[in-house]
């Protein structure tokens, strides 16, 4: 039964019925309990997991979702860069539902994850959007980037917010291996940015200085010409006098 139902599982997902999966993996379990789903996700192939989990709708529950064992997840969230979801709204609504679903197993799926090659590098992906809040979060222990003095440090409860967080105060504080791992590439992503923008501004202002001296430029060049003109219209007129005069 659990092997037909993977091989149906996955026709769907490969023909893009991605509903059409979940709907039958989902009335497994209504059927058989969640024990049978349990196991039949443990044979689904990653690509195939990640394909149902990834497209989950907060306005409705999901069972697959509920399911999922820190070791599933793990393995499924870090294959989600094939997708190159350059936006990562995906991949931070599955670390936010899944993670987060049940906060005595959230710890799990923080450990699971870092235990997987490619893990850490997810989740730099993850909070890639908020790599300098990160960054400041590590040295000053507050989210604030305005604040750089002692006594700003934020208690779990103050970041209880289910998104990044709250999962950056866990990696720093319960993980701090993965974040040790994670922190330093936000961090170059940080600087490296920085530099490019210092780079963009000093391109900006080296084009204004440029058009400002061609300006002047043409200043000059008309402030010479003009009492040329002007003497050349003085001899004009004295020359056109004396032939009057003659």
């Amino acid at each position: 039964m659990s092997n037909s139902l993977v091989v149906k599982a996955a026709s769907l997902i490969k023909a893009g019925d991605i509903a059409g999966a979940e709907f039958a993996l989902v009335s497994l379990a209504e059927s058989d309990g969640d024990h049978a789903l349990v196991a039949v996700l443990e044979e689904l192939p990653p690509m195939d997991l990640l394909a149902v989990i990834r497209e989950y709708d907060t306005s409705k529950e999901s069972v697959i979702n509920l399911l999922i064992t820190p070791e599933q997840f793990a393995r499924a969230v870090i294959i989600e860069k094939k997708y190159d979801d350059k936006s990562r709204a995906h991949l931070r609504g599955m670390i936010n539902s899944i993670v987060f679903r049940d906060e005595t197993q959230t710890a799990d799926f923080i450990k699971a994850i870092g235990e997987v090659d490619g893990g850490c590098e997810a989740l730099v992906d993850y909070l890639s959007d908020r790599d300098h809040e990160v960054t400041h979060f590590r040295k000053f222990d507050t989210f604030n980037i305005n604040h750089e003095e002692e006594g700003q440090e934020v208690e779990r409860h103050e970041v209880s917010d289910r998104d990044w967080k709250e999962l950056t105060w866990l990696l720093k504080y319960e993980h701090p291996d993965m974040f040790e791992q994670i922190w330093p590439e936000l961090n170059s992503r940080v600087q490296k940015r920085l530099r490019l923008e210092a780079e963009e501004e000093l391109r900006e202002q080296q084009e204004m200085n440029e058009m400002r001296e061609e300006v002047q430029d043409e200043l000059r060049e008309e402030g010479r010409q003009r009492p040329d003109s002007g003497r050349s219209g003085q001899s004009g007129a004295l020359a056109s006098g004396e032939e009057s005069a003659l």
